[in-house]
């Protein structure tokens, strides 16, 4: 690592690794601060929020729309500060806070020596269900799959911080070779795919009708869970109250092989709609999802190429 990205990840471990420690109640406060800040003074991102919302909710009136804006900017300024104490939170505070439903029928899938694949978006406090192996009888490799940061100590500090509790961020680009390197090792693995992003158009393989959107959908995590004929869970998350979580686990297939190709992913979509409809602040409307288009790939490939992409997992 560069001295320089050095000094940004001490930087961080002063600052934000510091602010950690401070009670949850407190930070909450601190919260409506930089609420206000990134929505009203900087505008951060309003432009990209309020065309995502418009084009998502085209029956809704203004008032409607505003309305969600102005949650969903002080969800954003909650997610973040709580995001910060997981880097001090004991594992019993974290417990408490993020629960889970329904962990019974994956633990017995673990014990069976199975793998599982969880579904999840971009919603809630997404960061906190890296927690889960504390709410397992079952000794396992976790794994998140993640986008490392380009600055590499702001990469490491919030890779620490996602790993405290015994699960392990995994480079997208790595993941295969990740876990086959676990099961090479005799290890049960189970891994979640946060897969609501945009992906590449070189990586585009199918779309599908999510949030009033001809949306392309990321399936690597369906291609890795058939290969490794992996059961496979949604998790439907809600907020108790201020602070508190609870993470459903919903199960869409017992061997992800089963399936006809593409369908988890469809699956997933439609389970992930109607989790953000329910309460639709919670979700990360500042993402530049709608970026790329079924129009841009047609482009870039042609009609006949752009088919054959289409038809393949």
């Amino acid at each position: 690592m560069k001295t320089i990205d050095r000094l940004n990840y001490l930087f961080l471990r002063c600052t934000l690794g510091a602010a950690g420690h401070l009670p949850l109640g407190l930070l909450h406060g601190l919260a409506s601060a930089v609420t206000w800040i990134a929505g009203s003074v900087v505008g951060y991102r309003r432009k990209v929020v309020r065309a995502n919302l418009r084009e998502s909710f085209p029956g809704m009136d203004a008032r409607g729309l505003r309305r969600i804006e102005k949650r969903f900017y002080r969800f954003l300024g909650e997610y973040f500060v709580e995001t910060l104490r997981m880097g001090a939170m004991s594992a019993g505070e974290m417990r408490r806070r993020m629960r889970f439903e329904g962990m019974e029928e994956v633990d017995a899938i673990l014990r069976q020596g199975r793998d599982v694949t969880f579904y999840l978006g971009h919603y809630g406090n997404w960061e906190w269900v890296s927690s889960i192996p504390l709410h397992l009888s079952t000794p396992i490799a976790g794994g998140e799959v993640y986008h490392p940061l380009r600055n590499k100590g702001f990469d490491l500090f919030f890779k620490r911080m996602r790993e405290r509790f015994d699960t392990s961020c995994v480079a997208m680009h790595h993941t295969l070779r990740w876990l086959m390197e676990r099961k090479r090792e005799g290890k049960v693995t189970a891994v979640g795919y946060i897969a609501d992003q945009a992906p590449k158009y070189v990586d585009m393989h199918c779309f599908v009708d999510f949030l009033n959107h001809d949306t392309p959908a990321i399936t690597g995590a369906e291609k890795i869970a058939r290969a490794l004929h992996s059961a496979v869970f949604y998790i439907d998350i809600r907020q108790e109250r201020r602070g508190y979580y609870v993470g459903k686990m919903e199960k869409m297939a017992d061997d992800a092989a089963t399936l006809e190709p593409f369908a988890l992913t469809r699956d997933y979509f439609r389970r992930m709609e109607a989790t953000i409809r329910r309460a639709p602040h919670m979700w990360l409307w500042s993402h530049r999802r709608w970026k790329r288009t079924r129009e841009g790939l047609l482009a870039l490939y042609g009609e006949e190429e752009t088919a054959r992409r289409l038809r393949r997992l």
